[in-house]
């Protein structure tokens, strides 16, 4: 489902460095509930789909569920067993730099108990520690 972006201006990014607390994205907005992250990673595309389907397979596809990040920095890959030099590799797949205080995921229309453990089951497919946040 969220593999990668349709456009990009550039195709092949820099690395850069992500340093301090997220500005924007820190409130529940959409949902009752939320699933705010504590941490500083990259959150790869597989990652998010696989806490989106532990998260509808909970809650048993009764309410609503808002995605709040989307993959969109490209990570590059060289090939296996490939000499250094020849410049940059290919675009291998994609990820979310996510910073502490962004909410990831929102839920509404469960119980809160459903949600918990619907996040609960999500934070186990997730790099970073989260916390369940409430409007």
């Amino acid at each position: 489902m969220l593999t990668q972006p349709r456009k990009m201006k550039h195709r092949k990014w820099h690395k850069g460095t992500s340093k301090g607390n997220d500005v924007r994205g820190t409130e529940v907005s959409y949902g009752s509930f939320g699933l705010k992250s504590m941490g500083t990673k990259w959150i790869t595309a597989n990652q998010m789909e696989s806490a989106r389907k532990a998260i509808t397979k909970e809650m048993k596809r009764k309410g609503k569920l808002w995605i709040r990040i989307f993959p969109h920095k490209p990570v590059t890959q060289k090939g296996g067993e490939v000499g250094m030099g020849g410049g940059k590799g290919a675009v291998d797949h994609y990820v979310f730099p996510i910073k502490p205080g962004r909410v990831m995921f929102e839920i509404d229309g469960v119980d809160e108990k459903i949600a918990i453990a619907a996040f609960r089951k999500a934070s186990d497919k997730l790099p970073i520690k989260v916390k369940f946040v409430k409007k």
